[in-house]
């Protein structure tokens, strides 16, 4: 596991890209003016990969069956119910799927992503609230989506990642990780 795109947390899909000094004018706990900081827009090749994740049985589209699986994965059940409003949203034909283009254009729509979506994302990591993702967080939630991962190699995600050696990855590291490879908006 090498890679990491930031779309991957905003859909908590998965953990890869790394290595960046942290810096701490994120961390802002309470989300409060979210609007002031900065918006990060992900490249296409990212945004691929997020849709592939979704695009389980690749046919080029996103059923809502498909969107309500990765929810599922993510335990993230109490969301299923905003899947038709989603679909309103990012199904811009009409056919009752998402296609890349419609994905891609719901992203720009979005005005990029903020920070808050970094939080909510680490938060997902964070399966035992502690405001640390360990590496045996990032084994589970992967396992939880099928990714083929062993906890020795989630040990050396979070190693790389881990700028201030403590052994696990804070809030302030894992934007510095998602903003790595990405422009600002």
């Amino acid at each position: 596991m090498s890679k990491l795109s930031f779309l991957e947390f905003k859909y908590h899909l998965s953990e890869r890209k790394f290595l960046r000094k942290p810096t701490r004018m994120f961390s802002l706990g309470d989300g409060q003016n979210s609007s002031l900081l900065p918006a990060y827009q992900p490249n296409i090749d990212e945004m691929k990969q997020v849709f592939d994740k979704f695009d389980s049985n690749k046919d080029g589209k996103i059923s809502p069956d498909e969107y309500k699986a990765i929810l599922r994965a993510l335990k993230k059940e109490d969301t299923i119910k905003d899947v038709p409003n989603i679909f309103k949203v990012a199904d811009l034909d009409g056919d009752g799927f998402i296609d890349f283009n419609e994905f891609v254009e719901v992203q720009k729509r979005e005005g990029g992503l903020k920070t808050t979506d970094m939080q909510c994302a680490f938060r997902t990591f964070d399966l035992d609230g502690d405001g640390k993702i360990s590496a045996e967080e990032v084994f589970e939630l992967l396992k939880r989506l099928g990714e083929k991962c062993s906890l020795q190699d989630c040990r050396k995600m979070v190693r790389a990642v881990d700028a201030n050696g403590d052994g696990v990855i804070d809030m302030d590291e894992f934007i510095t990780m998602m903003t790595r490879t990405m422009k600002l908006c």
